[in-house]
């Protein structure tokens, strides 16, 4: 990735962050956290790694993010100086559930000894 996408993806999570709790009106939009962004070279296309400390399955959540993608998409082109906004994909970020559950399992180890 070169300087230039990851610039781009890092501004694309501020704002696109900024989005979520400013301009949503959905209250399930605004619980969302958007953690990374990968760009293509050609920043035709992005995907946007997202996480959510609801209760929501996964799926439901990627759905409705994929119904808000066309608004934020747009909202992205009027607050980023880009000659073409990328097209958005949402992705659950399975990461920092990860993260939680192995340290649970350490927790459980050291607990046991």
């Amino acid at each position: 990735m070169s300087v230039k996408t990851k610039r781009i993806a890092s501004e694309l999570v501020k704002t696109i962050s900024e989005i979520l709790m400013e301009e949503a009106r959905d209250s399930l939009l605004k619980t969302i956290t958007i953690t990374a962004a990968d760009v293509a070279p050609d920043l035709s296309f992005a995907k946007v790694y997202f996480t959510s400390l609801t209760d929501r399955d996964h799926k439901s959540l990627e759905h409705e993010m994929e119904e808000a993608s066309s608004f934020i998409r747009t909202q992205v082109a009027e607050k980023m100086d880009m000659r073409n906004t990328p097209k958005l994909k949402f992705v659950y970020d399975e990461s920092i559930a990860y993260g939680e559950k192995i340290e649970k399992i350490l927790k459980e180890i050291n607990e046991n000894e």
